[in-house]
């Protein structure tokens, strides 16, 4: 079977000499281009819009629209046509201003054909290396984006294990001191929300968000005898108990993900005016989130049962935060903790409490039905077994900030 020639490509002869373009069209022919014709340079442009033009030769003085305009308007509409501009005037500044605008070359008319077919084969093969070029190019950032969204999703993967170990941790501490269960997610949704209000948003609400999560991660390093102590503590429980915050920083400073939550963790228990511990860091510099931190953390504390009291009514705990504004808590937080209200903070935690609510009867469903699965007898020998267990959610599963 023999291969079929490779088609010739067109070349768009431009020229209000009608004597001119056929001579130019007749020569070209015979030496194998196939070739087009326009009188003038409007003409050219709709001629190449109907069909690809890999090359122009357009004459530089025509009437109307003239040759530096056909070049100017290929390089916008028709950028990977290549353009051999002719001239019936040795301008070298004319020459010049062309190449300047972007023609592959400049020949004086009449051309001679040994000049003007090595000028069309410079100006196709530079085309042919462009458009190689350009290809390749193309290529490359296809497999860059690719690769791009591979690796987005994989580090989007590592983020929601990470997020998830966080919380299976923070849930099993929670669960150490019993009258607190929840008490660290509730707090991390307080602490955005305060957040948010504040127009803080992106990498740095995240930030916050782990960093109220991970506040009490210290407390792991505090004698049970202490945290779990059902009354007040003495003097010396204190000193123990206030070492947490040196210790959750300890514990994560190193975890280069958790560099910014570290600081939160370090400075949660410090006050605006500087009375807090452990460094009596006072107004700026406290980290911000440790600030919104400590606004949400109170409120927390004051709604909740402890073994020793009661948890007060919300309004109670806004109106006691409110008073220590510019005291213990940044005035600034304050104003935007006060802006979401108690209608706002009691919805957070119902929609908490909802949504733990809302697991927890996914799961029992969930059983029910694999015990009914488990309970079906088998069709006949070596029938399948029943489907592979559902992955049940933990019942008392953190809820994600």
């Amino acid at each position: 079977m023999e291969a079929i020639p490779p088609v010739p490509p067109r070349i768009l002869i431009v020229d209000d000499d009608e004597s001119v373009r056929d001579v130019i069209s007749v020569l070209l022919s015979e030496e194998g281009y196939n070739c087009a014709v326009a009188s003038g340079a409007e003409m050219a442009v709709d001629l190449a819009t109907q069909d690809e033009t890999p090359l122009v030769i357009s004459d530089m003085k025509m009437p109307g629209r003239d040759g530096l305009w056909l070049l100017e308007t290929f390089r916008e509409k028709f950028p990977d046509t290549s353009v051999i501009m002719l001239t019936g005037y040795g301008d070298t500044e004319a020459a010049v201003d062309c190449l300047r605008r972007g023609a592959v070359d400049y020949l004086l008319k009449p051309p001679k054909l040994t000049d003007l077919i090595r000028s069309i084969e410079r100006a196709l093969a530079k085309r042919r290396i462009e458009m190689a070029r350009k290809r390749y190019q193309k290529k490359l950032e296809r497999k860059v984006r690719d690769r791009t969204t591979e690796l987005r999703s994989a580090l989007k993967n590592i983020a929601s294990t990470y997020q998830n170990t966080l919380l299976a941790l923070v849930t099993a501490l929670d669960a150490r001191e019993h009258e607190t269960s929840d008490h660290s997610q509730r707090v991390v949704q307080y602490t955005t929300a305060v957040a948010t209000r504040m127009t803080i948003k992106g990498a740095e609400l995240d930030e916050i968000g782990r960093g109220a999560l991970l506040h009490d991660i210290g407390k792991i390093g505090v004698p049970d005898a202490v945290l779990l102590k059902p009354g007040k503590l003495t003097p010396e429980e204190w000193v123990d108990m206030r070492r947490h915050p040196d210790i959750g920083y300890q514990m994560i400073q190193q975890i280069e993900f958790l560099s910014i939550p570290a600081n939160i963790v370090l400075s949660h228990q410090e006050r605006w005016d500087g009375q807090g511990y452990p460094r009596n860091l006072r107004r700026e510099e406290i980290h911000i989130g440790a600030r919104i931190f400590a606004v949400a953390d109170t409120l927390d504390a004051m709604t909740s049962d402890r073994p020793y009291r009661k948890g007060t009514t919300f309004a109670n705990a806004v109106q006691e935060i409110a008073r220590c504004g510019g005291t213990q808590f940044d005035p600034e937080v304050v104003r935007a903790f006060l802006d979401i209200g108690e209608d706002g903070l009691l919805k957070i935690k119902a929609d908490m409490v909802a949504k733990k609510a809302e697991i927890q009867r996914r799961n029992e469903e969930l059983l029910r039905d694999k015990k009914k699965d488990l309970a079906k007898p088998a069709e006949e020998p070596g029938a399948a077994a029943p489907a592979s267990e559902e992955k049940l959610a933990t019942p008392n599963a953190p809820v994600s900030p």
